[in-house]
C-alpha cells in the first residue's frame, strides 16, 4: 500500500469513532458466570490507564470540558447489559469489566466522574479516556494548520499518570501503606497505540507512521516503570487490535490494489502489519522490563493479547456465534460495512443490528460486549498463570499470527 493521506476532518471522524462474543465450546457458551473464578482473591483493586477499549466513563467528562457532544452518552450504547449509556464505547461491558467481575471486584469507577469523593477509589480507579494517545498531544498538533482540529484532546498516557499520582495521597499515606495497597492491586496500561497511529496517518505515510512505533513503545515502558516505582507489582499491558480489520479503517484507507488485502480476513495487510509490529516491539520491551526486575523479584508484567483473538474471530466467526459478515458494524450508518463517517451510532439515520452478540464490531473500531467477553477470558488465564502464557520469564507473550 502506498502513501496514505487524509483530510483533517476525516481524522476527526475516525477519532470520534475511536471514542464514540459469545464463545461456544463443547462445554457451552462462556458467560460472566462461567469465566474461571478465583477461589482466593489475590487482588483488592484495579487501576487502569488506557483509551476507549478501557474507558468506563471518563470520555464524556473530558468532551464536556471542551463542549463537545459525545455520542456514547445516548442509546443504544450500554443497552445490552446496563440498559442505559454509561460512557463506554460499547453495547455493554468491556474486557476490564469482565475481569473485575471474575476477580470478585467492583466495576472500576471512572476517575473523572467521582464528584469530589475519593474514598471509593481504594477498590480501584479508571483513568482511561476514549481517544487517548500514548504520545503527548503536542506531537500531533504540530501537523495541524492554524485553527485546525483540537484532537487529540489532552488525555495522553502522561496526563493519566498525573491523575493517578494526584489520587495517590488520598489512597495511602506512607510508603509502607502504598506498597501494601498497590501490591494487592492489578494495574492495566493500555491498549495504547491505535489512536497514535490512526491520527498520524491523517498526515503521514504508513512508512513514516511505522517509524513512530519505537517512540510509542518507549512511552508505554516509561509509564510502567513509574507505576512500579509507586509500588505496583502486577501490570497487565494489552497490545493493539488488528486495526486493519476495523470497518472505519477499511473504508477510509481503502486500497485500490487487491493485493493490499489479506485473503484470509479481508483486512488491510499494511495496517495490520503496523499493529503486529507494535505488538512485537511491545512484547520485547516488556521482557526487558521484566528482566530488570528479576534481581529483586516480586513483579509480574503480563502482555495481554488483543490481536490474536480478534483475528481468530474474523477468520472463524461461526465458532464464536458471529454472523458471516463479521466485519460489518452492529451500530452505524448506511454504507460499506454499515459504516458512514457522517452517521454515528445513535444518530437519527443510524441502524442497530438485531443481535449484538452475533457481531464482532459495535460502532467503529470498538468491539461488542460479546467479543470482550471472550478476550477477557484469555486475559484472565494469563493473569492467573503468567509464567505459562508466553514461555518467557514471568511475562505472558504470544506471537502474532501472520497478516
Amino acid at each position: 500500500m502506498g502513501k496514505l493521506f487524509l483530510l483533517p476532518k476525516c481524522a476527526v471522524s475516525l477519532l470520534l469513532l475511536l471514542v464514540a462474543v459469545v464463545f461456544t465450546s463443547a462445554a457451552g457458551p462462556v458467560t460472566a458466570a462461567t469465566l474461571p473464578a478465583v477461589r482466593r482473591r489475590r487482588y483488592d483493586s484495579i487501576f487502569s490507564l488506557g483509551d476507549s477499549y478501557a474507558d468506563t466513563g471518563n470520555g464524556p467528562v473530558v468532551f464536556g470540558w471542551h463542549s463537545i457532544a459525545n455520542p456514547v452518552m445516548r442509546p443504544p450504547y450500554g443497552s445490552t447489559f446496563f440498559g442505559r449509556p454509561t460512557g463506554r464505547n460499547c453495547d455493554g461491558r468491556l474486557a476490564i469489566d469482565f475481569l473485575a467481575e471474575s476477580l470478585g471486584l467492583p466495576l472500576v469507577l471512572p476517575f473523572l466522574a467521582h464528584n469530589g469523593t475519593t474514598a471509593s477509589f481504594r477498590r480501584g480507579a479508571n483513568f482511561a479516556v476514549g481517544g487517548a494517545t500514548a504520545l503527548d498531544t503536542a506531537f500531533f498538533h504540530r501537523w495541524d494548520p492554524p485553527g485546525g482540529s483540537m484532537f487529540p484532546l489532552n488525555t495522553s498516557l502522561a496526563v493519566q499518570l498525573q491523575w493517578f499520582e494526584s489520587l495517590k495521597p488520598s489512597l495511602c499515606a506512607t510508603t509502607k501503606d502504598c506498597k501494601k495497597l498497590f501490591g494487592r492491586s492489578l494495574f492495566f496500561v493500555g491498549a495504547f497505540g491505535a489512536n497514535d497511529y490512526l491520527l498520524s496517518m491523517a498526515a503521514k505515510s504508513i512508512d513514516e507512521v511505522r517509524s513512530f512505533v519505537p517512540g510509542v513503545i518507549k512511552t508505554i515502558s516509561m509509564a510502567i516503570e513509574r507505576l512500579l516505582q509507586h509500588g505496583a507489582t502486577t501490570v497487565v499491558v494489552p497490545g493493539v487490535i488488528p486495526v486493519g480489520c476495523a470497518p472505519p479503517v477499511l473504508v477510509t484507507f481503502a486500497d485500490p490494489d487487491p493485493a493490499g488485502y489479506d485473503t484470509r480476513t479481508g483486512c488491510l495487510k499494511a495496517i495490520n502489519d503496523l499493529a503486529a509490529h507494535h505488538n512485537a516491539l511491545l512484547q520485547e520491551a516488556l521482557r526487558e522490563l521484566q528482566a530488570k526486575q528479576q534481581p529483586a523479584g516480586g513483579v509480574t508484567i503480563i502482555y495481554a493479547d488483543f490481536f490474536g483473538p480478534v483475528i481468530e474471530m474474523v477468520t472463524s466467526p461461526v465458532k464464536f456465534g458471529f454472523d458471516q459478515d463479521v466485519l460489518a458494524l452492529c451500530c452505524g450508518g448506511p454504507g460499506r460495512f454499515n459504516y458512514n463517517k457522517q452517521v454515528f451510532c445513535g444518530d437519527a439515520g443510524a441502524t442497530k443490528c438485531r443481535d449484538p452478540s452475533a457481531r464482532l464490531f459495535w460502532d467503529g473500531v470498538h468491539l461488542t460486549e460479546a467479543a470482550y467477553r471472550y478476550i477477557a477470558a484469555g486475559w484472565l488465564s494469563s493473569i492467573k498463570s503468567p509464567g505459562r502464557a508466553g514461555g518467557t520469564s514471568r511475562t505472558a507473550a504470544t506471537k502474532e499470527p501472520p497478516c
